[in-house]
Formats: C-alpha cells, sequence, structure tokens
C-alpha cells in the first residue's frame, strides 16, 4: 500500500471518547497530528468528547470498539481495514486492548504499521487474561508511560527494549499556571466546597475507588486536627462514596470531609489546595494528577511506587510516602505545613521547573510524532496473504 510521506495518515483507536487519561491524550495527539500537516482519524464508539475531536480538524468514525465480544472484535478488524484501505492510513495507533486486536488484524492486512500505548498494568485475574493483555506489547513500537511500565512490559511479555518507547503523560503548563487562576475562580470553588477561612486544605483528585486512597486519607485526617480538611475531587461508584461518608461520620469527620464530584476547573481546585495528595495504594502507572499539581507549583505528596518516583525527588520537588498508612500520612502532612514559607516555596518552584522542563504535552507530542515518523522511515511491515 502506497503511504503519501508528505501527508500521512494516522488512525487512532481505543473503546469510546468519554473522559481519562487515554482519551485526553488521544485528542492531544490529533491536534499535533493536524498541526504538523498529517492527517488525524479517531475510530471510538463515540462519546462526549467527538465534538472537541472534531473542532480540532480531525475525522471520527463511531464503531463498536467498547466490545470485546470476539466476533464484534472480528467485524471491527474488518471494517478497519476498510477504513485504512480507504484512507490510505499509515500508522494504526492503538490504545485499549480490545481495539488493539482488531487494529492488530487490520494492520496485517493491510500492511499498515502498527504503534500501542501501553497505559496500565492491567490485571490478570482471569485465565488467558495475560494473552489478552498482550497484545499492548506487540506493536512495532510499544510506548511505555513511565519506566516503570517499561519495566512491567519486558518483565511480562518479554517485549525486546528495542520496540519500548517511554513517552510520559503531559500537562499544558499554560493552562495549568498558577498565575492564570483569578481570585475569582478560587471563590468560586471556595464557597462551592464550604471552606472556612482558615481551613487547612489537602486534596486528593482521583475518580473514587479503593485502591486511590480515599479512605486511607480519611483516617489519616482523623490524627490531624482542625483546620485541616479533606476535599476528593473525582466521580465513582455510589456505594463506595457512601462506604468514605460513613467512615468519616464514624471517625467525627463529617464537617471536614468533602466529596465533591467531578470539577471542571482543575487548575482552580489544585490551586485551593495547600497540600495535593496522590494516596494510591496499588503502583500506578504514570499518575497524571502529580505533574498538575506540580505545574500549579503545590506542594505535591505522593505514594512511593508505581511512577510517581521517576517524576519526584523527595524533599526536592515534592514528598514521597509510603503508601496505606495513615498515621505516616498524616506525620508526612504536618511536616508540610510545619516547613517554613521560603523552604516550602522554594519545593513548589522546583515542582513547577520539573514539569516544564520534562513532562509537558508539547514534550509528549513531540516524542510520539517522533516515534511515527521512525517507522516511516523505514519499509512498511510485509502485507499478510
Amino acid at each position: 500500500m502506497p503511504v503519501p510521506l508528505d501527508s500521512p495518515c494516522v488512525l487512532q483507536v481505543l473503546p469510546a471518547l468519554a473522559s481519562g487519561g487515554v482519551e485526553r491524550g488521544t485528542l492531544e495527539m490529533a491536534a499535533a497530528l493536524k498541526a504538523v500537516g498529517w492527517r488525524a482519524i479517531v475510530a471510538s464508539s463515540g462519546g462526549p468528547l467527538v465534538p472537541a475531536l472534531e473542532a480540532l480538524g480531525a475525522t471520527h468514525v463511531t464503531l463498536p470498539l467498547a466490545s470485546k465480544n470476539p466476533l464484534t472484535v472480528w467485524r471491527n478488524a474488518a471494517a478497519l481495514e476498510a477504513l485504512v484501505l480507504k484512507e490510505r492510513v499509515a500508522i494504526i495507533h492503538a490504545r485499549s486492548r480490545a481495539p488493539g486486536w482488531a487494529a492488530s488484524w487490520a494492520a496485517r492486512r493491510t500492511g499498515a504499521h502498527f504503534v500501542t500505548t501501553y497505559h496500565g498494568t492491567y490485571n490478570e485475574d482471569l485465565p488467558f487474561k495475560r494473552q489478552y493483555n498482550a497484545i499492548m506489547a506487540q506493536g512495532e513500537r510499544v510506548i511505555a508511560i513511565s519506566q516503570f511500565i517499561a519495566r512491567h512490559i519486558q518483565e511480562r511479555h518479554g517485549t525486546d527494549a528495542q520496540r519500548i518507547r517511554i513517552i510520559h503523560r503531559g500537562v499544558d503548563p499554560a493552562l495549568f499556571d498558577p498565575a492564570s487562576v483569578t481570585p475569582e475562580r478560587l471563590a468560586v470553588l471556595r464557597k462551592q466546597w464550604q471552606l472556612p477561612g482558615d481551613a487547612k486544605v489537602v486534596v486528593l483528585p482521583a475518580r473514587l475507588t479503593r485502591w486511590k486512597g480515599q479512605a486511607v486519607l480519611v483516617q489519616a485526617l482523623a490524627l490531624l486536627p482542625p483546620p485541616f480538611v479533606a476535599v476528593m475531587v473525582g466521580g465513582g461508584k455510589p456505594k463506595f462514596r457512601q462506604e468514605l461518608l460513613d467512615l468519616a461520620g464514624k471517625l467525627g469527620l463529617a464537617d471536614r470531609v468533602r466529596l465533591v464530584g467531578h470539577v471542571a476547573d482543575m487548575p482552580a481546585a489544585l490551586m485551593l489546595a495547600d497540600v495535593v495528595l496522590h494516596a494510591s495504594t496499588d503502583p500506578e502507572a504514570f499518575g497524571r494528577s502529580v505533574i498538575e499539581g506540580m505545574a500549579m507549583a503545590r506542594p505535591v505528596l505522593a505514594s512511593d511506587l508505581g511512577a510517581p518516583p521517576e517524576v519526584i525527588r523527595h524533599g526536592q520537588n515534592g514528598w514521597l510516602v509510603p503508601p496505606g498508612f495513615p498515621e505516616v500520612l498524616a506525620d508526612a502532612i504536618g511536616v508540610v505545613f510545619a516547613l517554613p514559607a521560603a523552604e516550602r516555596q522554594l519545593v513548589c518552584d522546583r515542582a513547577r521547573a520539573t514539569v516544564l522542563a520534562r513532562f509537558t504535552t508539547e514534550a509528549m507530542q513531540q516524542a510520539t510524532l517522533d516515534t511515527y515518523w521512525e517507522l516511516l522511515s523505514q519499509a512498511a511491515p510485509a502485507e499478510a496473504a
């Protein structure tokens, strides 16, 4: 299949365009492709981010890619094959497993290059789950979102290190900029969250799920005196939300715990934090909330496992805390608040400098474009018979 190298086409495939880091990364790469004059197509089952994608000048194709049904996956493969041939797609970039299987088959049938991004550790709690997960390690180039994930890929799947490209997630430093957040935006959230004027605010931005550590924060708060307040930003299952509220009530903390759900203005939410907390008790594949808090020049405490230690140097640009121990977390929060203001600000300044140097959206986009171009500069894989 001849590929016009002056204007290559990249097809990204994922289950849906709802919300989350995978979806944001998809839109960010679509924007980068259009910016350099390439064509960008995204195939998914649709979702609320489709209009935003199309506003970038990218094309969306609706397919039932969220389905894990083998027959549907096979049909998706045929539909993707037809799309690749029609649009002369040069690269298929898979961002999830079920779409990845369909994309892999389509790539083999058409001779398009196949790239994957390994976004998480993926559980192996069922028979054959490792084989199912393995498709994400079978790209000609496998993008790992952290060194931790790169090691995981090699350990689980034996992937050749030469095929792995470590490309960290990034944030837009113009959006996540302390200087851009107005007092009015802060006042709106402060009122919504019903924060007392003297509150010492610990913000944990993460979806409400057990391994993200919200319960650990509630238990740590019981060891900290007023006016410490915990604000948990993110949606989740109502049952776990109620469990957290019940725990707070049992510990006498009902008036010091806020579960505020999804917040559209995350820069302002982080600016209201005296401490931004990452408290995951399972290894995090990357932890975008860590670099978002650092970009806003806030004190960031993160669990010392998974990818956050690649970003944070303890005591230099943030603090690392052993996960799952309320007493240790409470002590660590107390240490941060006890620091002289000038010393704490120096750590925060270093945090933002770290993000500007290593963890921007632009850096992620450029590294991914470089990976695409690396493949286009070599011969396409042989087309299947």
